[in-house]
């Protein structure tokens, strides 16, 4: 499936670059002359907590939030995350899931346990999971913070945009000292998938 209009869902614990990964989104498909609609939920996201972006990208896009069961896609930096969120992929939808697991309060406070594998059994299992190590290839790229876009080149094997509008629109949103690092973390998850 390659295409140009999507819905997509990121999650993630706060700092892990959701928020970047949305922005890289937008200006990719805002460059297409396409719409899009990004939409924040920061929750408890400076104190490590879960963080939700919704990105609406079409011709025309009207509402900011993907309803549930309606995502194409699902982003999410961290494996638990990516359960509490399958709500949202349609049938057949397609999860890009980084297996780095970072231990919510409630399972460091031993009033919970983290699962033993929660990206297999429901509700994942209705969907197809591409499980990557991005962290460890963010390492490798140089940056342990490159998670984001190890994930983004996983996905742009799924959609439509030409390579180097990836490059232009992570050129515009990092930080150019950061650029070399993150353009080597993206075409590492292109390289991965």
């Amino acid at each position: 499936m390659s295409q140009l209009s999507f819905d997509l869902v990121i999650v993630g614990v706060g700092g892990q670059g959701t928020l970047l990964a949305s922005k890289i989104i937008g200006k990719l498909a805002l460059s297409a002359g396409l719409g899009v609609k990004v939409s924040e939920v920061h929750g408890m996201s400076q104190r490590g907590g879960s963080v939700i972006t919704h990105v609406r990208v079409g011709d025309a896009v009207h509402a900011p939030l993907v309803s549930l069961g309606a995502a194409d896609y699902l982003i999410s930096f961290e494996a638990l995350e990516a359960a509490r969120a399958a709500a949202y992929l349609k049938e057949g939808g397609i999860a890009i899931v980084n297996t780095q697991r970072i231990l919510p309060m409630p399972v460091i406070t031993g009033a919970a346990a983290y699962p033993a594998d929660p990206l297999t059994g429901p509700p994942l299992s209705d969907h197809v999971v591409e499980a990557v190590d991005a962290l460890t290839l963010a390492v490798e790229a140089g940056s342990q913070k490159a998670v984001n876009l190890v994930l983004l080149g996983r996905l742009s094997r799924h959609l439509a945009f030409e390579e180097e509008a990836w490059k232009h629109a992570i050129a515009s949103s990092v930080p150019r000292a950061t650029f070399a690092t993150n353009s080597k973390a993206f075409e590492a998850g292109r390289v991965q998938a």
